[in-house]
């Protein structure tokens, strides 16, 4: 984590780490401290979500609270100031400088003029997951009013040549050598600056856009300087990107078309419409899948089976004193006859390396359970799940629940999974067809158990029965080992005594 200082190292800031996988973003869930609050170093300040999970940031230094430079819910590049703190509290007011200024205030005047008058020529600023954007394309401050009147004495206006306007603090600083400068006898007079639309980029400014938005522009050929930047303070967003594609491809209309009248209802419907945005978790499952979807060829193969046995084992359980204080239910049977299924098939244990044309097979087993939370569908897995006891399955398993229910799940656990179980019997359902958590090589679902006519012994009894679904990746697995995996599982469950005798 790192932080910059200003005012003589009194203030400093810190800035929003990358808290893990090279994420470039994340949003600020909540603030536990305010303005005027004492902390110290290693003491938790905010709560953010990634694109993976929820993390507790703890800030390096001690102070003050000074400032809170963005409020719950917004989302922040890594690399931006997000906190500053008053290091020497008992120093006395000091004057500072403006939050997006923190830079410049150590530097000279001749020097800062140098930087506004040739932008472009001007370093890029190491962050924490690389190099942040270009002075130019950072998101600007509205114009102080003592930068207008200073334009207003004849001080060339640097509006259109910097994208940039001079700062508030650097107006005072400058002052100085500016009036000290003789301006020329017969001035000629200055041109009016052309009429800038509110979302155009002025005439040879850099148009103000996120790294991911200038790379998706790039990728559709559009012209970011040809874009109407519909963002806060002129930032070009996706949806601008997308607009100007769009309009790009559409065929110019021989004739034009006849305008159908809007349905009257319209208006009305719109405003019984709520749009939520997609971000953090539910984002990044969204991609996921979809990436998945269209990567891996799915087969999926069902399996209804009585599992009346393992109910019984399963109260058994729960009255041994060897698991008291255990959480003890089927899916914990499921789990361990999965892994059972996987020890008597390791090749479905594996991964497809695309870029070196390989199969990967692993000997161990990360198992994922899906986990339905406030944030969205997540993912984590219980590392080594092949090792573990009956008893150590079980506290894994439930550790893993209850931390994902809490938001607490750090990205660490989420990543290196192999194969995952779904349980969609929670929600009564009976089955479905999981699409593969990206990287693995299949996934189990469990669904509901159902007392159900069946027929026991040649007479027709009413049964636990459930239905099981196996979906997996035909590149890695074919049809013969998929059907051998998910009839392994079915037979521990008919019958749990196979987790003595296979094991």
């Amino acid at each position: 984590m790192t932080s910059t200082a200003n005012t003589g190292q009194r203030f400093r800031e810190f800035k929003m780490p990358d808290v893990g996988e090279g994420l470039t973003e994340a949003e600020i869930l909540k603030w536990y401290v305010n303005v005027g609050d004492t902390v110290s170093d290693g003491q938790v300040v905010c709560e953010v979500e990634t694109a993976k999970a929820a993390v507790e940031l703890p800030i390096p230094f001690d102070g003050v609270v000074h400032e809170l430079r963005f409020g719950e819910g917004t989302t922040v590049d890594v690399g931006q100031v997000i906190i500053s703190v008053d290091t020497q509290p008992g120093a006395g007011p000091a004057e500072e400088a403006p939050a997006s200024t923190a830079a410049h205030a150590e530097k000279s005047a001749a020097s800062a003029l140098a930087e506004d008058a040739e932008p472009e020529q001007q370093g890029r600023q190491a962050v924490l997951v690389g190099y942040g954007a270009a002075p130019s394309s950072t998101k600007r401050r509205p114009r102080k009013a003592g930068a207008t009147a200073a334009a207003g004495r004849g001080v060339p206006s640097q509006a259109g040549a910097c994208a940039a306007a001079p700062q508030a603090s650097f107006t005072a600083a400058l002052q100085g050598e500016l009036n000290g400068r003789a301006a020329p006898a017969q001035a000629p007079a200055a041109a009016p600056a052309p009429a800038v639309g509110p979302g155009a980029p002025a005439t040879g400014a850099r148009p103000l856009a996120k790294p991911p938005v200038r790379k998706l522009a790039k990728d559709l050929g559009v012209d970011l300087v040809a874009i109407a930047a519909t963002g806060a303070d002129g930032v070009i967003t996706r949806e601008d990107v997308y607009a100007a594609a769009s309009a790009a491809a559409a065929p110019e209309p021989s004739a034009a078309p006849e305008r159908q009248p809007a349905p009257a209802a319209a208006p009305a419907l719109a405003a019984r419409e709520t749009r939520i945005p997609v971000k953090g978790v539910r984002k990044a499952t969204a991609q996921a899948m979809v990436a998945s979807a269209f990567t891996a060829p799915h087969v999926t193969e069902f399996v209804t089976v009585d599992v009346t046995r393992t109910m019984k084992l399963v109260q058994k359980l729960k009255d041994d004193p060897d698991m008291a204080g255990l959480r003890v239910n089927p899916l914990l049977i499921v789990a361990k006859a999965l892994l059972v299924a996987i020890r008597r098939n390791p090749d479905v244990n594996a991964a497809w390396d695309e870029e070196n044309q390989e199969i990967v097979r692993k000997d161990y087993v990360n198992l994922g359970i899906a986990a339905a939370t406030p944030r969205g569908l997540i993912v984590p897995n219980i590392k080594e799940a092949q090792a573990k006891t009956l008893p150590e399955l079980s506290q894994a398993l439930a550790d893993l629940v209850a931390t994902a229910r809490e938001g607490r799940t750090s990205p660490a656990d989420m990543s290196g999974g192999t194969v995952t179980i779904t349980n969609v019997g929670v929600f009564g359902i009976d089955t479905g067809t999981p699409i593969l958590n990206p990287g693995e090589s299949a996934i189990l679902a469990f669904g509901a158990i159902k007392l159900q006519p069946w027929v026991h012994k040649g007479k027709v009894k009413p049964r636990h029965v459930t239905t099981l679904a196996l979906s997996f990746d035909h590149r890695l697995v074919d049809g013969e080992l998929g059907s051998k995996v998910l009839a392994d599982i079915a037979a521990v469950l008919e019958n749990p005594k196979r987790l003595i005798t296979w094991a």
